[in-house]
């Protein structure tokens, strides 16, 4: 189910950015996560979406959920993060034992917790670089941290392409390793965008403004790359893609994981086309408010010859 509330995707979307800002990093923030769900029961605006949902997701793989619309999927993706506008009835929400029902967007996207909008909300005024950086910083994520091997860039894609990022971004009274954090990880941006076809002034541009669906999705996974979450989700990140789109986000997906083993990605989607590209370890189906089947890749290729009527009436 769909929730456009611009304002509320926002604040969940941004709270890292503004929240926390100078405090330590916690102290386990380089180990993996666990994330438990048990008979998860929530909604919004006294209607109940979720109806006792039960997930576990270990550090390395790749979930992928499944379900026909109105099943939940998006309001799932959205509890994980803690939307605000979703109340939660019952269950058990727990990242390595902890209980995080409780916790705020921005703390849980501290604890490592990521989410990537099926529709991602237009920032006038907001560069995709400096929110990025402000969102880096909020964190308390070393700059320095990579998803992908370096390589170089051509010329005119070098770090001096970003004019319009002025070196007083970096306080005076910083320290020149400061200074050179800031300025490896505008490289290391310019390479993520490189990796995810997105022209050498994507990061000049206010965040989501005049995007293309296809440009909108890609950001998103730019800031996956850029934020090294322990713990992804990715909802719908496929609609709106065409094939070479769909191609190039599957395979930074792939890449993420290869590069960063101790994160996990839920990929959200309606079709298994994504799947031609990216290789999950678990599929999930949803219906009604709970996961009503597990499985591998065969359970994918069912669902796109049989659609989801098998399961509708479990």
């Amino acid at each position: 189910m769909v929730y456009r509330l611009s304002e509320l995707q926002l604040f969940s979307k941004l709270s890292s950015v503004t929240g926390n800002l100078g405090r330590n990093p916690p102290k386990n923030q380089k180990k993996a996560m666990k994330l438990i769900i048990k008979n998860l029961k929530a909604g919004t605006g006294g209607q109940e979406i979720l109806k006792g949902v039960n997930l576990q997701i270990r550090p390395g793989e790749i979930h992928v959920l499944m379900g026909p619309n109105g099943s939940g999927k998006s309001t799932l993706a959205q509890v994980i993060a803690g939307h605000p506008s979703y109340k939660v009835d019952g269950g058990q929400l727990t990242v390595d034992g902890k209980d995080i029902g409780k916790l705020t967007p921005d703390k849980r996207a501290r604890v490592g917790i990521f989410l990537g909008f099926q529709h991602p909300v237009e920032v006038p005024g907001v560069s995709v670089f400096n929110m990025l950086r402000r969102a880096k910083q909020a964190i308390g994520s070393s700059t320095t941290s990579r998803v992908l091997p370096r390589k170089a860039l051509p010329p005119s894609q070098s770090v001096s392409g970003l004019t319009e990022i002025p070196s007083s971004a970096v306080p005076p009274s910083a320290s020149p390793a400061k200074g050179h954090n800031l300025s490896r990880f505008r490289q290391e941006l310019l390479e993520y965008a490189s990796s995810l076809k997105l022209g050498e002034d994507f990061l000049r541009r206010s965040l989501n403004e005049g995007f293309s669906g296809g440009e909108k999705k890609r950001n998103e996974i730019l800031q996956m790359m850029a934020l090294a979450p322990k713990l992804v989700i990715l909802d719908e990140i496929d609609s709106g893609l065409d094939i070479d789109g769909l191609k190039v986000v599957a395979s930074a997906i792939e890449q993420f994981i290869a590069h960063s083993p101790q994160s996990s990605v839920i990929l959200i989607t309606h079709y298994a086309r994504i799947l031609k590209y990216l290789k999950p370890d678990f599929v999930h189906v949803m219906v009604d408010g709970k996961i009503v089947k597990s499985g591998k890749m065969n359970l994918a290729k069912k669902i796109e010859e049989r659609g989801y009527n098998a399961w509708q009436t479990v």
